[in-house]
């Protein structure tokens, strides 16, 4: 699974506009659960979008089942809205305004399963927040006829480092690695071991949230008998940030080392969620930097797919260690409650997301 904000045609992360507009709704509910909460937190402070303008002039507020919250997902909002970090997360989410990197940055610094217990009971299980109905996922099922066909997993086996990525939101968090071990003895299943740091705004101090995600891919490419006509290499489904998803991956070029061109591995991806599809491509390498010996042959075999490599952008897996990870206890980062200041009336506040634009911001 890859994550970020916008994809390249502009529409939104679905799995972190689902949740925006979650967090929208909930604030209803902000009183009666957690009384006063946070004003800017370093993760949410750099947005620029205001998303608020959108949902004062769709009056989206009207496609969500506020009381669902309490009568559906009672258990899972009280959980989540009686700890100081869950109250931080949903505020984070809401003085974003909809932005999505900026959204993205608050499931770095304050995710937690009970945020995700949270969402997925109110957008998919109970609906507490309407989402689209028979969205089109047909473009997720578009192969690659490029692919390879006769993928050997094993040579996946072990760790690789992401380096290089063609969608800008998707694709290029900094420090990104993925290790790779069988699960089962037919060796076509693995377990993909995911990490990645989410960097912190400068201006705010700096430093990074990491994270450390486990997902389990199915490897159709050795399993001939089975019926698969996108030709995809690999498969994987789960949820992240509460929300299902499901993920082809296309193996599109590679190198074992040999012919003095060194290890790499091309991967297209698509995938879809309830809310909509997605789709990029990046470059797995045994080293943190593509060699540049490998260039001309991760060119070539992207240019046959259609792809260009020139588009693609280096990812920083410089992985600094001069300071600590901020979601680390001893940081105290998204714990303390001596930053909660009036969220009710301020901009981005409870008021805001029950009534956008009501002191007059939004009128011509």
């Amino acid at each position: 699974m890859n994550f970020n904000n916008d994809d390249n045609d502009g529409s939104p992360n679905p799995f972190i506009s689902a949740a925006l507009a979650a967090a929208v709704a909930t604030s209803l509910t902000l009183n009666s659960l957690a009384g006063p909460a946070l004003a800017d937190t370093p993760a949410s402070a750099s947005q620029k979008y205001d998303g608020f303008a959108e949902y004062a002039k769709e009056n989206k507020m009207e496609q969500s089942d506020v009381g669902c919250f309490i009568n559906k997902c009672g258990d899972q909002t009280k959980e989540l809205f009686t700890n100081p970090r869950g109250i931080k997360g949903v505020s984070c989410l809401g003085r974003c305004k909809g932005e999505q990197s900026c959204a993205t940055r608050c499931f770095a610094e304050f995710g937690s399963e009970n945020l995700d217990n949270w969402l997925s009971c109110t957008i998919e299980d109970y609906e507490c927040v309407k989402v689209p109905k028979n969205v089109d996922n047909s473009a997720e099922n578009v192969g690659y006829d490029t692919a390879i066909k006769k993928f050997d997993p094993s040579s996946l086996v072990g760790k690789w480092y992401k380096t290089d990525g063609l969608n800008p939101n998707y694709d290029l968090f900094d420090c990104q690695s993925n290790t790779f071990e069988f699960t089962d003895d037919k060796k076509q299943e693995l377990d993909m071991g995911i990490f990645f740091r989410v960097a912190r705004p400068e201006e705010y101090g700096g430093g990074f949230w990491e994270n450390s995600l486990t997902e389990h891919m199915v490897v159709d490419a050795t399993m001939p008998e089975v019926p698969n006509p996108t030709a995809r290499t690999m498969h994987t489904a789960g949820k992240m940030y509460g929300l299902k998803f499901e993920e082809n991956w296309y193996i599109i070029g590679e190198s074992d080392g040999s012919k003095d061109v060194p290890p790499f591995k091309l991967v297209a991806y698509k995938g879809h969620t309830l809310q909509g599809n997605y789709e990029g491509s990046f470059v797995y390498s045994k080293e943190p930097i593509l060699p540049s010996a490998a260039v001309p042959a991760v060119k070539e075999a992207a240019a046959k797919a259609g792809l260009d490599f020139d588009k693609f952008t280096r990812i920083d897996n410089t992985c600094p260690t001069n300071s600590k990870s901020l979601n680390d206890e001893s940081a105290g980062t998204g714990t303390s409650t001596t930053d909660w200041v009036d969220l009710v009336v301020g901009e981005g506040g409870v008021i805001d997301w029950v009534v956008p634009g009501w002191r007059g911001e939004y009128k011509k």
